[in-house]
C-alpha cells in the first residue's frame, strides 16, 4: 500500500472510506450487491494512490478518480462498442429510472416529473430516514419493519404534496 508522506495508514484508509461511502451508492448496478461495489471502489482507490500528487487534497483526488473509473465501467459494460450508434445494451441501476412516472390522481392520468418528487423528498426527508431510503431505492437490504416505516413516511411526504395515492 502506497502511503503519502504527509499521512498515516489509518488516515489514508479513513479518507478512502469517506469517498467510497459517499459515491458507492450512486453506482449500484443490476447483478452487483452494494457491498461488492464498495469493496471494488476501495480497491480502485488503493490502486490509485501511487499516482496521487501530495500537494492536493487526497479526498478530491480519490473522488474524481473513483467516479471516472465507475463511469468508465458503465460505458464499457452497458453500451455497445459501435461508435456510429451508441445504444444501451443493459441497464445499470442508477440509469434505470424513466424520466417520468405515471400518477393516477382521481380520474385524470397525468405525467409527473419524478425529479420534482425527488427534490421534495430531499428537502422533507429527515436524516434519520435518509440512509435507509437510499438503500431501499438501490435494492440494498433493509429489515422489513424499517423498510415499511421509511416507505410509509415517504408516502406521507408525497401525499402531502399531491404526488402519491395509496
Amino acid at each position: 500500500m502506497h502511503i503519502p508522506s504527509n499521512m498515516t495508514k489509518e488516515q489514508v484508509i479513513e479518507e478512502i472510506n469517506v469517498v467510497v461511502n459517499r459515491l458507492a451508492h450512486k453506482y449500484t448496478f443490476y447483478g452487483y450487491e452494494f457491498e461488492d461495489i464498495k469493496q471494488e471502489a476501495f480497491i480502485i482507490c488503493m490502486e490509485a494512490l501511487p499516482r496521487y500528487d501530495e500537494e492536493r487534497p487526497l479526498e478530491n483526488f480519490l473522488a474524481v478518480h473513483l467516479s471516472n473509473r465507475l463511469k468508465n465501467f458503465v460505458r464499457d459494460n452497458y453500451f455497445t462498442k459501435d461508435e456510429t450508434e451508441k445504444r444501451r445494451v443493459a441497464m445499470p441501476g442508477q440509469l434505470a429510472n424513466e424520466e417520468y412516472i405515471i400518477d393516477y390522481h382521481e380520474e385524470v392520468k397525468d405525467r409527473l416529473d419524478y425529479r420534482m418528487m425527488l427534490k421534495i423528498l430531499d428537502i422533507k426527508l429527515p436524516a434519520s430516514y435518509r440512509s435507509d431510503y437510499l438503500k431501499i431505492i438501490h435494492d440494498v437490504y433493509v429489515p422489513k419493519k424499517r423498510k415499511e416505516e421509511v416507505l410509509s413516511f415517504v408516502y406521507e411526504i408525497l401525499e402531502e404534496h399531491g404526488h402519491a395515492e395509496r
